[in-house]
């Protein structure tokens, strides 16, 4: 068969010819593919319209500029204030959170395990997912009394019912085929939990650690408003009351830009690491 019919063909007379035309990326097409840096530029583009607000509106009572407040937050770090609130917020929130894991763990599992147990996850779900944690603290205040431990109950609260419900919506989703691969291995119970059902959902598992994790940030804050003082100090929430409470507004600006960072950290650092290390290396994406 000949190329008579594709001059295209016929007029290459060897690979050489045939050239791949690449064109370079420009810079600003690189920095554009980078999602640090688009999404620092929208912090900043938001800072710039956050400081022109302030200085049209020219009311610190009501409005600090975002100079102002960034100089309230160096001073905080610079004193110790704000770092040393900042940990009394996150110690509380790592104490109910993991306990919210550990009996969000414990529900899923004897979901997993029997008829009943599904049952009874669904039905604690259906009556206690839909009610705020918040709502729970005057309750909190009468068991536990002024301190972390009503901190903890609400806390545990928030985080239990978000991830329980994804991390089984997640195993039931696992295709029965991957369960039979499980069986076939010889693998029941623990070990077929830890090694098929887990893996094959942990994208359910890890949204839900992520809404936990919101919810029980936004709680404590909350709650901390409410009361936050124990043994003679309190979190982030409280530091933002008191400054409310003394007409310092650039303080509350500061300790509502605390708030804001750590959430930044915790969404686009730790568990971005989580995902990477296991969703993107184990190639199970949702």
């Amino acid at each position: 068969m000949t190329n008579s019919f594709r001059p295209e063909i016929r007029n290459a007379q060897s690979l050489e010819e045939i050239r791949v035309v690449e064109k370079p990326r420009s810079l600003f097409d690189k920095l554009y593919g980078e999602d640090f840096v688009r999404k620092a530029f929208i912090l900043i583009v938001l800072a710039l319209v956050w400081e022109a607000y302030g200085r049209w509106l020219d009311n610190e009572l009501l409005f600090p500029t975002f100079g102002a407040t960034m100089a309230a937050f160096a001073k905080g770090v610079a004193n110790g204030v704000l770092p040393d609130r900042a940990w009394g917020s996150i110690r509380v929130l790592l104490m109910g959170y993991a306990a919210g894991v550990v009996l969000a763990a414990m529900l899923t599992g004897l979901a997993i395990a029997s008829r009943i147990g599904r049952d009874f996850l669904e039905t604690m779900t259906s009556m206690f997912n839909p009610l705020p944690a918040i709502a729970l603290l005057p309750l909190a205040l009468i068991w536990f009394g002024l301190g972390n431990g009503s901190l903890v109950f609400v806390l545990v609260h928030s985080v239990t019912w978000a991830i329980a419900l994804n991390t089984h919506a997640g195993f039931l989703s696992v295709s029965k085929t991957l369960k039979m691969v499980g069986r076939n291995y010889g693998l029941g119970g623990p070990a077929f939990i830890m090694k098929i059902l887990i893996p094959a959902a942990f994208p359910s598992i890890l949204t839900g650690l992520k809404i936990g994790w919101a919810f029980a940030w936004r709680t404590l804050i909350a709650a901390e408003l409410v009361f936050g003082v124990s043994s003679g100090s309190g979190g982030l929430g409280w530091f933002i009351f008191e400054n409310k409470n003394m007409l310092d507004i650039p303080n509350v600006f500061a300790g509502l830009l605390t708030v804001i960072l750590i959430g930044l950290v915790v969404e686009n650092l730790i568990f971005r690491i989580i995902e990477q290390r296991t969703i993107h290396r184990w190639g199970v994406h949702s």
